[in-house]
């Protein structure tokens, strides 16, 4: 048999348990599945159900409403409150339409008359056990989109950003996301979908940046039929799909004028009118909005408005560059490098010490997608199970790397005074790559009092983004 063939075998074939007082309904109905291929138990009650579900955990329930112990609509209510993974198909030979409606209500995939009629029986557990593939389909992607999407460090600016999301995600206020290209825009997005009320609600991401300017207003609003040329059929735009939800506009500073005005409606009124149409469409959407670029500055030369730009800017979120990140690259690193080794199902790798020094002295300029897309590399590339210098791309091992005893770093300077200071520098540089740009730890380390060391980084001009709120007084 093909792989595929066995696996549509593997995904209609399961674990099946049947809840009913008749024993005779439950040989018949059980011969009849395992004939078929699946694993069969019985219970001739509720209460003995509800354990050999704890014990079993089967993938379909056949429940029969009336039992003898507690009826089969208060099972599905224990089955859904206990969170059993089970698609519950219900059985009754005195059935109406109410118990069928609130079955359904508590969860029921499907309601089964008696006597069972052999077909509808064989389909009825055959949707069902499509409806749990799915399920845990679903589940399972979920899981590595949560992965993907984490926001991953301790510096003190993601927690900042970690601690703004968890305040702002239950509100509906519009929100502002800054930051360079590869910061993590979209994370912080998506992570505060998914910890709202809207979470399961659509979240629809849009790149204002990568959609011509005359399709842009038809992607967001939609269309009519005939409204233009090419125009053959009506069609919904992103906010009609990302009603109840969220939509992100990612790269708004790219939008046009006119699209920011029709925008900026939206944002007064929650309606707004398909292009062609009269008639106006109510919608219920949160926006959140991103930007690599200076909107203010924007304003000034007149490519911004500067009404949406105070609409939009309700709560401000900044995702500072990677490079401003000492202390996390080494953490996202290693995380988005476990992340890939798991899909690919390959044992996790792990950095030397020197690769670590060269993550932590590069300048990532493309941020956390560029290193994602270095860790999904490595994870692919890299057989052995350590991951050394050899391996890095081009530009990671840094042209400058003399050993401890060559003095060529000196070599620029006419005096000792110039030579000790120059020492130190380079001295509590490597200090704070080894100790990943933590500051206490590297004062504790080295010797010195924090306040000692903050002042000899300004000194010699070494900026973390420690030392810059330091220096606000934000420490």
């Amino acid at each position: 048999m093909s792989t595929a063939g066995s696996e549509l075998v593997q995904a209609l074939t399961g674990k099946i348990l049947i809840i009913d007082d008749e024993p005779e309904i439950c040989s018949m109905v059980a011969d009849i599945l395992r004939d078929e291929g699946h694993r069969v138990t019985m219970a001739y009650d509720g209460l003995s159900g509800l354990k050999h579900l704890a014990r079993e955990m089967p993938d379909v329930c056949l429940l029969d409403v009336w039992l003898p112990d507690i009826d089969g609509l208060r099972v599905l209510e224990k089955i859904r409150t206990q969170g059993f993974d089970v698609s519950v198909v219900m059985l009754s030979g005195h059935a109406n339409i109410e118990t069928a409606v609130k079955s359904t209500r508590l969860g029921a995939v499907d309601f089964l008359e008696k006597p069972l009629s052999l077909e509808k029986l064989l389909l009825s557990v055959e949707n069902a056990l499509r409806i749990r593939a799915l399920r845990t389909e679903n589940a399972n992607l979920r899981t590595r989109m949560e992965k993907r999407y984490r926001l991953i460090g301790e510096s003190m600016a993601m927690i900042h950003v970690r601690e703004t999301i968890d305040v702002v995600a239950g509100k509906n206020s519009t929100v502002l996301i800054t930051g360079e290209n590869g910061t993590g825009k979209e994370n912080v997005a998506r992570r505060i979908h998914e910890n709202s009320p809207r979470s399961r609600k659509p979240f629809i991401a849009i790149n204002c940046a990568a959609i011509p300017e005359q399709l842009i207003e038809a992607e967001l609003f939609g269309f009519e039929k005939g409204s233009f040329t090419g125009a053959v059929q009506s069609k919904r735009g992103k906010f009609e799909l990302a009603h109840g939800g969220t939509i992100f506009l990612d790269e708004i500073g790219d939008m046009s004028l006119k699209v920011q005005s029709k925008l900026l409606r939206v944002l007064q009124e929650q309606r707004f009118e398909r292009i062609g149409s009269d008639e106006s469409q109510d919608v219920d959407v949160r926006i959140i909005a991103a930007t690599n670029k200076n909107l203010e500055e924007a304003i000034k030369k007149g490519e911004f408005r500067e009404d949406l730009f105070y609409r939009l800017n309700v709560i401000p979120i900044h995702m500072p560059p990677l490079r401003e990140r000492g202390g996390d690259i080494i953490a996202l690193a290693n995380y988005y490098l476990g992340v890939f080794c798991a899909e690919e199902g390959i044992t996790v790798k792990r950095f030397s010490p020197d690769v670590e020094r060269c993550l932590l002295s590069y300048n990532w300029p493309g941020n956390i997608r560029e290193l994602k897309n270095i860790m999904e590399r490595l994870s692919i590339m890299v057989r052995s199970e350590q991951i050394d210098v050899c391996h890095l791309p081009d530009g990671f091992v840094p042209e400058e790397s003399p050993p401890a005893n060559d003095f060529q770093a000196f070599h620029f300077v006419d005096n000792f005074r110039d030579a000790r200071a120059e020492f130190e520098r380079l001295y509590i540089l490597h200090k704070l790559r080894e100790n990943e740009f933590n500051i206490s730890r590297t004062a504790e380390k080295i010797g010195l009092e924090r306040s000692h060391l903050y002042r000899k980084l300004k000194v010699f001009g070494i900026e973390t983004d420690t030392e810059k709120r330091f220096e606000s007084g934000e420490n």
